[in-house]
């Protein structure tokens, strides 16, 4: 799959696009529904069909220091893009240029003379252009003058309410990320590469594989029944995992810490996917470490039973 950037030329083959236009941070239902469209329109009309994003989120560019609440990165985003049918994936560089340039300009000269668009699809409430200029009917009249026919898809309801990133978050904040997986049709999931640590899971007799959490969005901290995939390999595991601070072991340090049922290859430097499944329980500090092990003991049973029996 092409990866492109907003600030380079669109190859010839790519232009003349029909272009699903939004950030597609989670690619959940909503946004599933925008690229569906896009990707039938130009399958239709025998064009390539493009997902747009942008990165960074335009929160973190005007809030560097705003909470961590990215649910994919751009290397997930693409492998999920590709699975839904579009031809390349566009990256919106979002720096201080880009947060300037007005809603005229982003359709003509960016959309229209550079990318040579076609065609364009959004969500309803999509904005764009500097100080949110622009909305669905500014792009429609700018896309008329332009030659850019548009279309805007309706939000996906569910519960009443619209599908949105921002009910993700509040599930995985809350410790519930089936709800999560349902809103997105697959679990949330942190890519790493694995790290040294200090080694005191394998004393115990649960070795761990070490993630830092970057600027992924910090699920509910606590115990989860979880699956991996090393990408190298395609390897699939289970396990449970930790993702917090340690509060047993000093001194504390954030990490996403998964043990992977009769796993005993090496996975130091390999990147790997932990998808979150089940919410076990909250982080606890345990004096003891023998009352710790006994606990880790019951976790891996709840997750095994959870994992291996789940239809």
């Amino acid at each position: 799959m092409r990866w492109l950037d907003h600030r380079e030329p669109v190859p010839a083959p790519l232009r003349g696009a029909i272009v699903a236009l939004g950030n597609f941070d989670g690619f959940h239902l909503g946004h599933q529904a925008v690229a569906k469209e896009a990707i039938e329109w130009a399958r239709a009309e025998g064009r390539p069909s493009i997902i747009a994003t942008f990165d960074p989120h335009p929160v973190r560019f005007f809030r560097p220091d705003a909470e961590p609440f990215r649910l994919t990165t751009l290397e997930q985003r693409q492998e999920l893009y590709l699975a839904a049918g579009a031809t390349a994936m566009l990256v919106f560089h979002f720096d201080a240029e880009l947060a300037s340039t007005s809603a005229e300009d982003f359709v003509r000269v960016l959309l229209a003379e550079r990318m040579g668009v076609a065609g364009v699809v959004t969500g309803e409430d999509f904005t764009f252009g500097k100080g949110r200029g622009g909305n669905r009917e500014v792009l429609e009249a700018l896309g008329r003058e332009a030659g850019i026919a548009c279309r805007a898809v309706p939000p996906v309801m569910d519960s009443g309410a619209p599908v949105s990133s921002s009910r993700i978050r509040e599930a995985l904040r809350g410790g519930d990320p089936q709800e999560a997986a349902r809103l997105l049709t697959r679990p949330f999931a942190i890519r790493g590469v694995v790290e040294h640590g200090d080694k005191l899971g394998r004393t115990i007799g649960y070795p761990t594989a070490n993630l830092a959490l970057e600027s992924y969005l910090r699920p509910r901290y606590g115990i989860y029944a979880v699956t991996g995939r090393v990408l190298a390999t395609g390897e699939e595991l289970k396990g449970a995992a930790n993702i917090g601070v340690r509060p047993s072991f000093d001194p504390p340090r954030e990490l996403l810490e998964p043990y992977f049922f009769d796993f005993s290859g090496d996975l130091y430097g390999q990147e790997i996917e932990v998808a979150f499944h089940h919410f076990l329980r909250p982080e606890a500090k345990f004096e003891r470490l023998d009352a710790l092990t006994a606990q880790m003991a019951k976790d891996c049973e709840e997750a095994k039973r959870l994992l291996f029996h789940r239809t």
